[in-house]
């Protein structure tokens, strides 16, 4: 991703973080306290002068009830069955170097989301658990690479082509322990419309 699409998607960010606070009608102090994120991280991120790491924006997300997928999904996208792949909104953590690429069409009636990961080789990313999230799940399917996911304190490893079942509520780690990139495919089941 070049310099200037990393100041867009920190723009992008910044726009979607304070639109979803303002739409719950939330402060920066509610947010923070909801989230565990600093107020003061909160406002830097809604001015676009950080960029948030993955662990951070799942935290923001969980404390506004949406996904990643739906935080990325424009409002202004327009709904149609076809995302073409030069528009699928791509973001990467400024820590690890993860890069997510959001692969459905926004703004559909599906509970799936189907979303791209490149981990690069060492990554670790942790998702506490949410129970905010009861009865959405996810499934991870290893393109390429290795991954060792831990889910609820038991550890997986995954090779190519295998594919893990979890549940949202849990917490879980991605943590890519090859010299290589790990490719993999999420797909979020949302649970409820």
């Amino acid at each position: 991703m070049m310099e200037n699409e990393t100041d867009h998607i920190d723009i992008v960010i910044a726009e979607r973080l304070k639109a979803l606070r303002g739409g719950r009608g939330l402060t920066l102090d509610e947010l923070s306290n909801r989230s565990g994120v600093s107020r003061a991280m909160i406002s830097r991120i809604e001015r676009g002068e950080a960029s948030p790491t993955a662990q951070l924006l799942s935290r923001l997300c969980a404390a506004l009830d949406v996904t990643l997928s739906t935080f990325f999904a424009s409002e202004r996208d327009e709904k149609g069955p076809l995302a073409r792949r030069a528009e699928q909104p791509i973001w990467r953590d400024p820590e690890t170097g993860y890069e997510r690429r959001a692969i459905s069409p926004p703004q559909t009636a599906s509970r799936i989301d189907v979303v791209e990961v490149e981990l690069p080789a060492g990554a670790r990313v942790a998702y506490p658990p949410e129970t905010g999230k009861a009865g959405m799940s996810q499934h991870v399917w290893l393109f390429s690479g290795v991954l060792e996911m831990t889910v609820a304190n038991v550890t997986y490893r995954l090779e190519p082509g295998d594919c893990l079942y979890m549940s949202i509520s849990e917490g879980h780690i991605f943590h890519n322990t090859g010299d290589a990139a790990a490719h993999y495919a999420v797909v979020l089941d949302r649970g409820r419309n």
